[in-house]
């Protein structure tokens, strides 16, 4: 892997070998102070860095790691495409102040996977972790290799980085039930924190994956919050039945897909376009058909070629 020249701001520490790192946690670890970590794929916005700031108030020590993961992309996603922007992300983590975030590790995909990786799950080598069931349903039926590359690179990155606590955004829930699960069925001593998804003004959850869209598909990116706002306004009114509230976060996207499909008929240049909505148990994402001690609500859109998600944890 070939480095672009990086100006490495003050107070943190970069990191690219896993031995070089290891040597740097060692010495926390002799020193009887504790370390904090938020993996991410990078282009961070302030999604990520709430989830430093949250790890500093717990630990002594905050390590973030910038890995785009190939082995959670299928061949026709967006893994050449996606935002890789290390100067920027480096920034960001400094202004934070001096000592919220200490150390950097952004790996080659060759230190990550030794064996290789490719795309086409058929042909790929080495090691790999699965985790049965909880994987397989909602986020993991739409993109059915998704999470065996997640919970992969994660119990490899949880491996080199020994961290005594872990924190991830709501915003990807699933992936955090799926990331408890690993961690209590491997026995990996650590603590995971979900920390709140962070949103923009409108509602949007903050993702990387903003940055593909337009500003006309940006005003309309907002309306999977609004169709999951109004499920969960409905279920607080008094409606449990799961069909009733899916079927009216539906009429949400289907009237402002019709609203693209009116705006852009002469072009033709992009489309709204529901993938799915889901109301699950809060306790395991369950299937339910009533709604009784809260629920999870989730789903996601097409915008354009971008595929956005969301959830709302629901009392």
């Amino acid at each position: 892997m070939t480095y672009i020249e990086i100006n490495i701001p003050q107070g943190i520490q970069l990191f690219h070998k896993i031995a070089d790192f290891r040597a740097w946690r060692r010495q926390i670890l002799l020193d009887t102070k504790t370390l904090g970590y938020v993996p991410t794929m990078g282009a961070l916005h302030k999604g990520h860095l709430d989830l430093v700031t949250s790890a500093k108030t717990q630990c002594d020590y905050v390590a973030v790691s910038i890995f785009v993961n190939p082995a959670q992309f299928a061949p026709h996603e967006d893994l050449s495409t996606y935002p890789r922007t290390l100067q920027a992300d480096l920034d960001a983590l400094a202004a934070l102040g001096p000592g919220v975030a200490s150390a950097v590790f952004v790996p080659s995909v060759q230190e990550m996977y030794p064996a290789g990786i490719v795309l086409d799950v058929s042909q790929q080598q080495g090691t790999f972790v699965e985790l049965k069931g909880i994987s397989q349903i909602l986020e993991g039926s739409t993109r059915p290799n998704f999470f065996r590359g997640v919970t992969t690179v994660v119990s490899k990155l949880f491996n080199i980085i020994q961290p005594e606590h872990a924190y991830f955004g709501q915003k990807d829930i699933q992936q955090c039930y799926v990331i408890e699960a690993m961690v209590r069925d491997l026995h990996i001593p650590l603590q995971v924190h979900i920390i709140p998804t962070t949103r923009e003004s409108d509602g949007l959850a903050m993702s990387s994956r903003n940055a593909y869209l337009s500003t006309h598909q940006r005003f309309y990116a907002r309306v999977l919050y609004t169709a999951l706002s109004t499920m969960a306004t409905l279920y607080q009114q008094g409606e449990t039945n799961v069909s009733v509230l899916i079927e009216t976060g539906t009429r949400v996207v289907e009237e402002a897909r019709q609203t693209v499909a009116a705006a852009v008929a002469a072009t033709a240049e992009w489309e709204l376009r529901l993938d799915y909505l889901s109301i699950n148990a809060r306790e395991d994402l369950s299937p339910i058909n009533v709604v009784e001690n809260g629920c999870v609500m989730s789903g996601a859109v097409y915008v354009g070629s971008t595929r956005l998600i969301d959830n709302l944890l629901v009392e």
